[in-house]
């Protein structure tokens, strides 16, 4: 049996910055190495945080008030993190997640008003704090989101379809974050095609693997 604590990895980052193609890129990769691997997203990852996220994402009304967001989406990450991720790095798993708390930092926090201070307490109430052992934020400019977002063709959901001055206001808190904590994130140019920005990710996490 492994003894050894698994890695933390989340992937942060606005609308259409490529999060869930480069964690299975990134899956891929580890398992390559022979590195047991869970990938997972936020919300969601377990059946009581995957309920969650269908109300924050397809909302009862038209939108949640910001307070019910924020208690929302803590109370998915509490689950998660209990039922899923605490194990998962127990068995010396590695685990990647697509967004993490930063995510409410950024969201929650800044673009919606409500302040880092009352989502880092929420956080350190629901998860005990958790942190990833390296944050991988994907930043890429308006113009090149935009044009990732209207490749999908998917319909927008609660949060996806806010207006744009909503997703520029989360780019900016995403990038005083990083800028607050640099050993803590890894900022990471996500314009070009998904294999340039893989390499680029694996180069900034050498020091974490094996």
């Amino acid at each position: 049996m492994k003894s050894q604590r698994g890695c933390f990895i989340a992937l942060e980052g606005g609308e259409g910055a490529g999060k869930s193609t480069q964690g299975r890129m990134l899956a891929e990769a580890l398992r390559a190495r022979g590195l047991s691997v869970i990938l997972t997203r936020e919300p969601g990852g377990t059946p009581g945080a995957e309920a969650i996220r269908n109300l924050l994402l397809s909302p009862p009304e038209d939108s949640w008030p910001p307070q019910a967001e924020a208690l929302l989406f803590a109370a998915a990450r509490s689950d998660h993190v209990a039922h899923l991720i605490r194990p998962a790095l127990a068995r010396g798993d590695w685990v990647i997640c697509d967004r993490f708390v930063d995510s409410s930092r950024a969201y929650q926090g800044g673009a919606g008003g409500l302040g880092d201070a009352a989502i880092t307490a929420l956080h350190a109430f629901g998860s005990d704090g958790l942190r990833p052992d390296r944050v991988i934020l994907l930043e890429a400019d308006e113009a090149a989101l935009g044009q990732r977002l209207a490749a999908r063709g998917a319909e927008a959901d609660a949060i996806e379809g806010r207006p744009a001055e909503y997703h520029r206001a989360v780019g900016a808190a995403f990038r005083a974050l990083a800028e607050a904590d640099p050993q803590g994130f890894a900022r990471i140019d996500a314009v070009g095609t998904p294999d340039a920005v893989h390499a680029r990710i694996l180069a900034v996490l050498g020091d974490l693997l094996p």
